[in-house]
């Protein structure tokens, strides 16, 4: 018969997983490491299968041991749940949900809106990471993506939020100089690493002579260079209240709206957790894009 596995056998996985050592994880299950070692054989051997390798850093997982020790930590989330349930005598939504965006969406969009709801749900954890590739939804490294796009990939399901529009921005000082001769203004843009970025696109081809004084690799860091006076770059409209100092300069730039969707794989939108993020996310940040 297949070996069925245990609840014990998934706590001794995440143990060493987490610890990648057999005096970390005996300490954290509270057993001696001889009993930690003789375990895992044993569990290796009734699956057929290893479990971890052992190198210079210590215990590393090997594909199966770091799947079930995921299994492992949802299992411990859901009895969180059930303890914080017991405790409040409510349905309690719980468990981690990976989220990823981009440093300029989480600063001005993301996080104003998780201040507002967070706080009602205490047994659910959030895991943010800060990107600019849809990648990590499909190699299954988030299961919720906010992204700036007119094409979102089609094997992702979601909600578009509404679009947004770029404007040039900057310090008013700069304002009579940009209208009189543009090229003579000290302009903050994206890097190659960003060659497809809208506005890159637009600058390429309404002002092809026109050479950044300062190039960055990401939205965020040109709005922080754009604050402090440093120069002018185009921004999205909805980052310019959020910089003090900082007022449009021109009117939408033609060609760059883009849309703001809300992004799941298909096997993570029936989840309760990602459910009730769609639900909480969207209103806040369709009045946000507005």
């Amino acid at each position: 018969m297949q070996y069925q596995i245990s609840h014990a056998d998934l706590a001794l996985v995440l143990a060493l997983e987490r610890g990648r050592s057999l005096a970390k994880a005996a300490e954290l299950l509270k057993v001696d490491v001889s009993t930690v070692f003789r375990s895992i054989r044993r569990l290796e051997s009734a699956l057929g299968t290893a479990l971890f390798v052992k190198s210079r850093k210590g215990y590393l997982p090997t594909d199966t041991a770091q799947a079930l020790a995921e299994q492992a930590e949802r299992a411990e989330q859901a009895l969180d749940a059930a303890r914080i349930a017991l405790t409040s005598g409510e349905q309690v939504v719980s468990g981690t949900v990976r989220l990823t965006c981009t440093e300029a969406v989480l600063h001005s969009l993301l996080l104003p809106a998780l201040v507002e709801f967070m706080p009602n749900y205490p047994a659910l954890s959030l895991e943010m990471g800060t990107s600019n590739s849809f990648a990590n939804l499909s190699r299954r490294d988030a299961d919720i993506a906010l992204r700036l796009t007119n094409t979102p990939p089609e094997h992702l399901v979601g909600r578009c939020l509404g679009s947004t529009s770029y404007v040039i921005c900057g310090h008013a000082a700069f304002r009579e100089r940009l209208t009189e001769s543009p090229n003579n203004v000290p302009w903050i843009a994206p890097d190659d690493s960003m060659h497809e970025h809208p506005t890159v696109i637009w600058r390429t081809q309404h002002h092809p002579d026109l050479v950044p004084r300062y190039q960055c690799s990401g939205m965020s860091t040109i709005a922080q260079l754009v604050s402090s006076g440093m120069g002018v770059g185009a921004l999205a409209d909805y980052m310019v209240d959020t910089l003090p100092g900082v007022e449009a300069l021109s009117g939408p730039l033609p060609g760059c709206d883009t849309q703001l969707w809300l992004l799941t794989r298909p096997d993570c939108r029936a989840l309760r957790s990602v459910q009730t993020l769609f639900e909480e996310l969207t209103p806040r940040l369709r009045d946000a894009m507005r």
